[in-house]
């Protein structure tokens, strides 16, 4: 387990108490067990909140990590395969940050190709290992994307 995720759990274990002591306190008439319940959901809305803070992620490692990723073109995609399959299969490269398949506006139905943002050496092993490869009986093309450019 990681630091951020023992800190997470540290600090849900403490809401929830505090929340099995402190409302009945508030609310006197109010069953402890129920107020053990608040303590839980007071604590899943807030342990991200405040686990952020002690997480140790600072702007500058997530800028590092941003200068880092590299975004893909995926084309050639089976038109059924959602963000999640595509992200499972690309995880197997390296660490995805994000995955966004394109639809047709006015359809809504896909268009075959989308994007996967991911580490760069990530990157780099996806295109050697996933272009021209099998994904659900669809040969994928996988290259670098390029630059958006602005009209």
């Amino acid at each position: 387990m990681n630091s951020p995720t023992i800190i997470n759990i540290i600090l849900s274990v403490v809401l929830a108490v505090a929340g099995y002591l402190l409302v009945p306190v508030i609310a006197a008439n109010l069953d402890p067990s129920l107020a053990l319940a608040i303590g839980l959901l007071l604590g899943g809305i807030l342990v991200p909140i405040i686990g952020s803070q002690f997480s140790g992620t600072s702007s500058v490692a997530q800028q590092a990590d941003e200068e880092n990723s590299k975004t893909l073109y995926v084309g050639n995609l089976p038109y059924r395969a959602n963000e999640q399959a595509v992200q499972q299969h690309f995880e197997l490269q390296g660490q995805v940050h994000s995955v966004r398949l394109m639809k047709d506006r006015r359809t809504g139905k896909r268009k075959g190709y989308g994007f996967v943002e991911m580490t760069a050496a990530g990157a780099e092993k996806a295109i050697q290992n996933l272009n021209d490869s099998e994904f659900q009986e669809r040969t994928l093309k996988v290259r670098m994307a390029k630059d958006k450019v602005e009209e």
